[in-house]
């Protein structure tokens, strides 16, 4: 058992586990329920956008309670599983569980997580427009598009880690 957890691979993906459960109990049972969280990341992404296209000309509104729009469509609401709070987690318990430097990891983290709200923001920007166009594209693009390139991004971030920034055994380089 003990050469079990001597294995890299193997103590990584305990590690994935055990942060996947600390972030799963910290904000299902006190986080998410609190929603000051929730609400003040969705309050930063609402203004950015709003700022972004009205920088780029259009006609925004934004409503009580998570809603940004252009004139003349019904607009977004952002919901939690839409305001990257847990794309944050995954990629700072990836960086933590991965070998590696830890003050390059202090410095890494909060970069990848403003990285990855500009993306949101982007994501949102990008979905205002479309729903100018046809209400049907917004919708395609939330489900799928957006999808990818948010979680391809986070990937390629955890890409350039592993290959950059990390501490690597010959056992676990990944190439």
């Amino acid at each position: 058992m003990k050469t079990l957890f001597k294995n890299p691979v193997v103590r990584f993906l305990i590690s994935i586990f055990l942060l996947y459960l600390g972030w799963y109990c910290i904000y299902n049972l006190w986080l998410h329920p609190n929603e000051t969280t929730d609400h003040f990341v969705v309050d930063v992404t609402i203004t950015i956008s709003k700022f972004i296209l009205q920088s780029l000309g259009y006609v925004v509104f934004t409503g009580v309670d998570r809603v940004i729009g252009v004139d003349g469509t019904g607009g977004l609401w952002i919901g939690d599983n839409c305001n990257g709070i847990v794309l944050f987690a995954q990629f700072s318990g990836f960086i933590i569980a991965y070998p590696g430097n830890w003050k390059k990891k202090l410095i890494y983290i909060p970069t990848g997580i403003i990285l990855i709200e500009l993306m949101n923001v982007f994501r949102i920007v990008a979905l205002a427009i479309l729903d100018t166009h046809s209400r049907a594209w917004t919708e395609f693009n939330h489900t799928y598009t957006f999808t990818i390139i948010i979680y391809g991004f986070i990937f390629l971030m955890w890409m350039y880690w592993v290959n950059t920034q990390s501490v690597q055994s010959s056992k676990f380089k990944v190439s």
